[in-house]
């Protein structure tokens, strides 16, 4: 009898949840959509989710956006107004639904949406849900469903325009909610894309299902003590106190579609492979996908989370406003129960440009727009932001910008995050950085090129000398081959003759320039704790083939040099070496490297001490479980390849062998 009832009660729970899995019924609209430019007559096949300029380059109508300097020659794109339009069947099941709503989950940006011919949405955020009533819309059969999209660049130019002689600093896209890098950056390009960007679907239901209650994963804290020096300024996690090592995350993609789980997958690894426990998510990209933070969560990574400002002041008006709480809103609660993330961080460096980038000059500000801009910014960043937030996640720390102090500030290394660009910006030596460690140093880094082999995917023959316009096109930073040549000159060859020497060995001495580089930032970094509790560096990964300060290259996220240099670095078994010796004191001999492949090993030995030994496999892949390593002579080192290739064409080069071919 105890069995039958046992029996009895399984029966009746399979058929409660059967229940209430047919009473709602979802209907994904991500098949059979097509395009075309506002206007015209010929449609296109298109994928969502997606972006205009995939679907134009999948339709082969474009070249790839970031082979050679194709960058420039595709900007009429974004210019242009472009419509999608598909059909979706709904069953009579579906229709006698008490409830219908049409889901969006990611419009970008502003989009106007037909259903049946009747306009049932106006989308202006490209970082909110739309959710749209459409019961009195849908009707059994075939659906019709268009979304014109309106240019972004268009609309944002015109409200600055329109706004004149007022003017927020310092670029229109200061107007619209989509990802700010998309109009460009120092280390990306312009595509500014519009698209359904994420899933779009039907949702029928008999029943509003109840918000799950959420619970607060751990004890989150930022601690900001004053101290003797200043302030302190780090995390402790259900009470202890964390040393954050870590980097700045952008996005994986200027085409956000193609950040696939996979691409997530191997970006993340990296930074759990480099000993990473941090990863800042700036805040001129994206909220990323629950995927990002499941991953994190599962390796233990912590999150910085950034709202998506940065760089810009803002508008102040009520709609503005009011579009932002609801995008707050939206992805707090979306993000919230995910263990990883730590703080939340209202903008990037918005405070500190308003106080120090010179915008009340540049842009000829008069005492009263300055202050209005400034009211607009404190209003939003410093009360409502963390009022909002607070509504919805009352339990993890909240900072309104990052930093509150420019690194130009003597401030700035006693109290607060800092972002330390004395080195780079500041053309200041490696060696400031045991004078001027911060609290917490949220940004810092050193340039480099892509990996050559990205180089010769991106160019042709002609394409590779220096300062070749296509080499130009792929190095966005201001002077940022004149910053290159300066460090160059200082920590490894005179650069009187840099013109002459090869794209490749170019790349080879600024990657060992970028691994000498974080290997000591963060090695001093470290030596302070705990007077430094974080060491946050600029960039972990790349959006596109480029010239940069990532440690990972776009192409299949492969390591750079310095990846290797932050991987040793990170580690919590021993102690960080610093070794501020300059390569260009050094007497370098002829190595004279010899190795020999056994299977997935390559064995190295030299007869005299090498510098950065770097093992290049040509068409490999995968990664080497070390790389851009010191050999003492007589010493066997072993490598082992992450996946074995037959019959692999392996060159080795040393710091000697560059620095003898080059004048």
């Amino acid at each position: 009898m105890k069995y039958k009832k046992h029996l009895y009660w399984f029966f009746y729970i399979c058929l409660a949840n059967f229940s209430f899995v047919v009473s709602a019924q979802n209907i994904d609209i991500q098949k059979g959509w097509q395009y075309r430019e506002a206007g015209a007559l010929k449609w296109y096949s298109a994928t969502v989710p997606g972006e205009v300029h995939t679907d134009l380059l999948k339709n082969k109508l474009i070249s790839d956006p970031f082979y050679r300097d194709n960058e420039k020659k595709l900007q009429w794109i974004e210019k242009k107004n472009w419509e999608y339009k598909t059909t979706f069947l709904v069953t009579p099941a579906t229709i006698k639904k008490v409830y219908a709503a049409l889901v969006f989950d990611g419009l970008d940006t502003y989009a106007t949406v037909y259903l049946n011919k009747q306009l049932v949405l106006k989308a202006d955020n490209m970082f909110r849900q739309w959710r749209v009533d459409v019961k009195k819309i849908i009707k059994p059969g075939k659906n019709d469903l268009v979304v014109v999209f309106q240019s972004a660049q268009n609309v944002v130019d015109s409200l600055a325009k329109k706004d004149l002689p007022f003017v927020i600093p310092d670029n229109p896209r200061a107007y619209v909610r989509k990802a700010q890098y998309h109009f460009g950056w120092d280390w990306g390009p312009k595509f500014t894309t519009c698209g359904i960007w994420k899933s779009v679907r039907l949702e029928a239901y008999d029943e509003k299902e109840a918000e799950k209650v959420y619970k607060v994963p751990h004890q989150y804290e930022l601690v900001q003590d004053v101290d003797t020096i200043g302030k302190s300024f780090y995390f402790k996690i259900d009470g202890t106190p964390v040393y954050m090592k870590g980097a700045n995350y952008i996005p994986s993609d200027a085409f956000l579609s193609r950040v696939t789980h996979k691409e997530y997958e191997k970006v993340i690894l990296m930074a759990k492979e480099a000993n990473m426990n941090m990863l800042r998510v700036w805040g001129g990209g994206i909220y990323e996908d629950d995927y990002f933070y499941d991953l994190c969560d599962k390796n233990g990574i912590y999150v910085w989370q950034d709202f998506m400002f940065a760089g810009t002041m803002v508008p102040g008006d009520k709609a503005f406003f009011d579009n932002v709480k609801e995008e707050v809103k939206y992805q707090v609660k979306r993000l919230r129960h995910h263990p990883s993330i730590v703080v939340w961080c209202g903008n990037n460096e918005i405070d500190e440009a308003f106080k120090n980038w010179g915008w009340q000059k540049t842009f000829k500000m008069n005492q009263k727009d300055s202050i209005r801009l400034w009211n607009d910014y404190k209003r939003l960043f410093q009360d409502s932001i963390p009022k909002w937030v607070k509504e919805v996640d009352p339990n993890r720390p909240y900072v309104s910008s990052s930093p509150l102090l420019g690194w130009g500030k003597p401030a700035s290394i006693t109290q607060g995050d800092s972002h330390y660009w004395g080195t780079w910006w500041g053309l200041e030596d490696v060696e400031v950085t045991l004078k001027k460690t911060g609290r917490f140093v949220s940004e810092y880094g050193m340039q480099a090129m892509p990996n050559y082999a990205s180089t010769e995917k991106i160019t042709i023959e002609e394409d590779r000398h220096l300062y070749s316009d296509v080499l130009k096109a792929h190095q966005k930073a201001g002077k940022g081959f004149h910053k290159l040549n300066s460090y160059l000159q200082r920590y490894f060859k005179d650069t009187t003759y840099v013109k002459t020497w090869s794209v490749k060995d170019y790349t080879y001495l600024t990657q060992c320039l970028q691994y000498y580089s974080f290997k000591n930032i963060i090695g001093i970094h470290r030596s302070k704790a705990p007077y430094n509790m974080g060491t946050i560096l600029w960039q972990l990964n790349d959006c596109w083939p480029v010239a940069s300060w990532s440690i990972t290259d776009y192409y299949n996220r492969q390591p750079k040099a310095a990846w290797y240099a932050v991987k040793e670095a990170y580690r919590d078994d021993v102690k960080p070496v610093v070794d501020l010796t300059r390569p260009i004191h050094l007497k370098l001999e002829n190595p004279a490297i010899q190795f020999k492949i056994n299977g997935s090993k390559i064995v190295l030995i030299a007869n005299k001490d090498a510098k950065y030994v770097w093992i290049d496999i040509k068409g490999y892949t995968g990664r080497l479980s070390d790389n851009y390593f010191d050999l003492k002579a007589g010493q066997q080192k072993t490598i082992i390849i992450e996946s074995p290739i037959s019959k692999p064409n392996i060159t080795i080069t040393s710091l000697y062998e560059v620095l003898k071919r080059n004048r």
